[in-house]
């Protein structure tokens, strides 16, 4: 089975055109180094608007059939920052760890880490994390938490998310 991985990059100007895409190109850069295993990117740049944030991440997680999605911005403490809004109304359960390790993996860069409010949830088989919008801050925080991704998305029954090992070693429990 080809996982279906959704991208989603959180962005009023980048949804205008007024700058690049490179947070939405590191996200895909980074699974690609990660991951031996055939994926598939869904991907959007789209505004900061809850609405619309919540329409995507659904039709990511319930109609393409993504077991992963991860977003890039809109969590920081500006008005406008709605992302983590939009994740826990479409999530079902919260995971909150992975915001936890994201902050204080960040605090190692950045005394502002503190300010950011990533979170990750499940919508039915659907893991979604929120990343922060800088692309550097991105890796920082996927080689973080992604150890933790692939047995996820085993126990959400998703596909099998096979890693180069010499980059990323994903955690999966040893089998009794």
């Amino acid at each position: 089975m080809i996982a279906r991985i959704g991208i989603i990059n959180v962005s009023d100007r980048a949804s205008k055109g007024i700058y690049e895409d490179l947070p939405g190109k590191a996200i895909a850069e980074t699974l690609s180094e990660y991951l031996v295993s055939e994926w598939e990117k869904e991907y959007a740049i789209i505004p900061d608007e809850q609405a619309l944030i919540e329409q995507t991440l659904i039709d990511m997680a319930d109609n393409k059939g993504c077991c992963l999605i991860v977003t890039s911005g809109g969590t920081g403490p500006a008005e406008r920052d709605v992302t983590p809004e939009a994740t826990e109304a479409v999530c079902h359960k919260m995971m909150p760890g992975f915001g936890e390790l994201m902050r204080a993996v960040s605090l190692h860069y950045v005394p502002t880490a503190i300010l950011s409010r990533q979170t990750a949830g499940i919508r039915n088989k659907t893991l979604i994390v929120n990343l922060p919008g800088k692309p550097k801050a991105i890796r920082q925080c996927l080689d973080a938490v992604f150890p933790a991704i692939p047995y996820c998305i085993d126990l959400l029954e998703g596909p099998f998310l096979a890693c180069n090992e010499e980059i990323m070693k994903p955690f999966r429990p040893a089998k009794v």
